[in-house]
């Protein structure tokens, strides 16, 4: 099984790790740095985004490790429109309801919980150890960081990013390109593009 992976840096190191040992043999990475960028670990980096694209057919899946909640999703609906398989990464030890959905290209990390009928959009990042439970829809894009807790029957808007260790009451609305501060305790609807910090969460100044 051979993947391809956009996306030389940091994140793209934890998605090859979660990849491998969710039973990827060969990873091989992208990057528009490619130039300055030959080898992630022991990984080698072979072209740029334009390449990835042009050699999609010859992978067994191909995903997006951009931080960038924005930048992945365009990339990752740019390779679907090019035809290319992409794909989910899921590791072995997070827990994830078979009455869930995680739409192509997302990664869930080591130590993640997806509850029951909880559903993920398509580029979504759910990191280490943070929990999704129950019913809860997050739309393309989102990135729930590490030791996010968010409460039941929450509904994001693309692109949303929760910070490490934020909370999230159930019910709560959380609008497109919304920010959660680490550590943030949201307890009420946030605005679009709205960034929120604090305990309670309020907008920041």
């Amino acid at each position: 099984m051979k993947l391809a992976v956009l996306g030389a840096s940091g994140h793209g190191k934890v998605v090859a790790e979660t990849a491998r040992v969710a039973g990827w043999s060969e990873i091989v990475f992208f990057d528009d740095a490619w130039m300055g960028k030959r080898f992630v670990r022991h990984h080698p980096v072979v072209g740029d985004a334009a390449a990835m694209v042009r050699s999609a057919a010859e992978f067994d899946g191909v995903i997006v490790a951009i931080g960038n909640n924005r930048v992945r999703l365009d990339k990752t609906r740019a390779l679907v429109d090019a035809g290319a398989k992409v794909v989910s990464v899921i590791h072995p030890t997070a827990v994830v309801s078979e009455s869930s959905s995680v739409e192509q290209g997302s990664v869930i990390m080591a130590g993640a919980v997806i509850q029951a009928a909880a559903s993920l959009g398509a580029a979504c990042i759910v990191n280490t150890n943070a929990s999704v439970d129950h019913d809860c829809r997050l739309a393309d894009g989102v990135h729930v960081c590490p030791g996010v807790a968010i409460s039941g029957d929450v509904i994001s808007g693309e692109c949303a990013w929760f910070g490490v260790g934020a909370c999230v009451r159930q019910g709560v609305r959380i609008g497109a390109d919304a920010v959660i501060g680490a550590g943030a305790a949201v307890v009420k609807d946030v605005e679009p593009g709205t960034t929120v910090i604090g305990v309670p969460a309020r907008p920041a100044s």
